[in-house]
């Protein structure tokens, strides 16, 4: 009876979810053709709040101490499955954008908001003049003033552990000096995992861990700098999994 009723209740979030996102996604791409995205932030974020709240998610922020909110930077995030964007949007206090798969961007609603909104294409085939257009969007990006997401492990996670972190992103911030905040997404597992349908009563925590400085920075210490982001990261994540599972 009670995973007749978890269910049913993932069943409606699903179908409200999807409703929501189909009239508003294609309304603030029409609203972005006429008014610049930073006039009606208030709405994005009221829009991904949205998303949240309809798919049974509560969204709590904790700040580091040395976290800086006015800093545009490199949010790097443990990837765990559809809704994170939108719960990194309602917490981030900043105009942020994403490195977003190009192959995204084809689709419906989802993509054509992406690619409006200004996110950058990652190329689904690492070609060289593809990795140069990658990385001079994403120095506009930064010279804008635009700060963006990236999730170093390139794939949501299946079991909810951190995986491995690629290098890309923070031989870029060390070349380009961009300071990295790393994230933690914590609770998300517990309420969504990815290749399941299953939507599950969940507050998700986004820990907002200490800016990092990459500028004194040297090429040779950007392993150490991968591994000590993906230690801080990992650590209220993998505590996380010690508490009970789901009722399957």
């Amino acid at each position: 009876m009670k995973r007749f009723y978890f269910a049913l209740r993932s069943a409606v979030l699903w179908i409200l979810s999807l409703i929501h996102f189909f009239i508003a996604a294609p309304f603030l791409v029409f609203l972005n053709i006429f008014v610049d995205m930073r006039k009606h932030d208030w709405l994005q974020r009221a829009f991904c709040r949205r998303i949240a709240f309809f798919s049974g998610a509560r969204v709590k922020v904790v700040r580091s101490a040395n976290f800086d909110p006015k800093r545009t930077s490199f949010f790097m995030v443990n990837h765990v499955n559809v809704f994170d964007p939108f719960m990194l949007y309602c917490a981030i206090p900043q105009i942020v954008r994403g490195w977003e798969l190009e192959s995204h961007f084809k689709i419906p609603a989802y993509g054509w908001l992406m690619k409006r909104f200004g996110n950058v294409p990652v190329p689904d085939v690492r070609r060289p003049s593809d990795i140069k257009r990658m990385w001079r969007l994403t120095h506009d990006a930064i010279n804008r003033g635009t700060s963006l997401i990236i999730f170093p492990e390139a794939k949501r996670t299946r079991n909810g552990h951190v995986d491995e972190f690629q290098d890309g992103g923070f031989r870029l911030a060390q070349q380009l000096g961009v300071p990295i905040v790393p994230v933690s997404l914590v609770g998300s597992f517990q309420h969504h995992r990815t290749g399941h349908w299953m939507l599950w009563p969940a507050t998700v925590t986004v820990y907002l861990h200490d800016t990092i400085d990459t500028k004194p920075l040297a090429k040779n210490e950007v392993a150490a700098l991968r591994d000590r982001v993906r230690t801080t990261i990992s650590a209220p994540v993998e505590a996380s999994l010690e508490g009970p599972e789901p009722v399957e």
